[in-house]
């Protein structure tokens, strides 16, 4: 009988090169990759609402957000996917499907995104100017602050968009959550994209 091995692997795997990337000099934009995180999607049952925004509060000690917001936890991140709906990141092991389902039991729905999901962080001066090119969202700091977040389209792929805590010197960082099966294709049109600012595309990092 053969034997399988599962290999869990990146989606990115190949397309992530470390490096510069891109017009030389200064980089404008940086890329890389996050992993080592569990994603778990949780959608509330019909009428169920208020006991899900309850459950999650209790857990986490954070509303979960009811519009396109992300929450800040102590481990862990609530961020809003839809109506009645947001997704829970956090380090691996840190806030399974399993762990999980007691505390939202009868109201909410889980759904394990883990690994069908690849997380892609953007930052530097040029970040905006990038994004601006393939997407219609208004990114401005006074529509766009620390905290905000979408779901919306780039170039065609669906993903998950939210602005985290800004890096020293005000620089803003944008994080990416994109279907796998798109994040190479994804990935190659943001490199395209930020060409133009030159690109830092640092080592893949585990989830802080």
């Amino acid at each position: 009988m053969a034997e399988f091995s599962w290999d869990v692997r990146s989606p990115l795997d190949r397309a992530l090169v470390a490096g510069a990337y891109g017009a030389p000099g200064g980089a404008g934009v940086s890329l890389t990759e996050i992993r080592n995180f569990h994603l778990v999607q949780v959608m509330a049952r019909r009428g169920r609402t208020g006991e899900m925004a309850g459950a999650a509060k209790a857990h986490f000690g954070v509303a979960a957000p009811e519009t396109p917001k992300a929450a800040s936890a102590a481990d862990a991140a609530l961020i809003w996917s839809g109506p009645d709906q947001f997704l829970v990141l956090s380090k691996g092991g840190t806030h399974t499907m399993e762990m999980l389902a007691p505390i939202f039991a009868g109201s909410a729905s889980l759904s394990d995104q883990s690994h069908a999901r690849a997380l892609i962080s953007v930052s530097g001066e040029k970040a905006r100017a990038m994004l601006a090119k393939l997407s219609s969202i208004d990114l401005h700091p006074d529509a766009f602050p620390a905290s905000a977040a979408a779901a919306t389209s780039m170039d065609h792929t669906s993903v998950t968009l939210w602005r985290g805590k800004d890096r020293g010197g005000g620089r803003a960082v944008f994080n990416l959550l994109v279907f796998a099966t798109f994040a190479e294709s994804l990935w190659h049109t943001m490199l395209d994209a930020a060409a133009e600012y030159g690109v830092a595309i640092a080592h893949p990092e585990d989830l802080g």
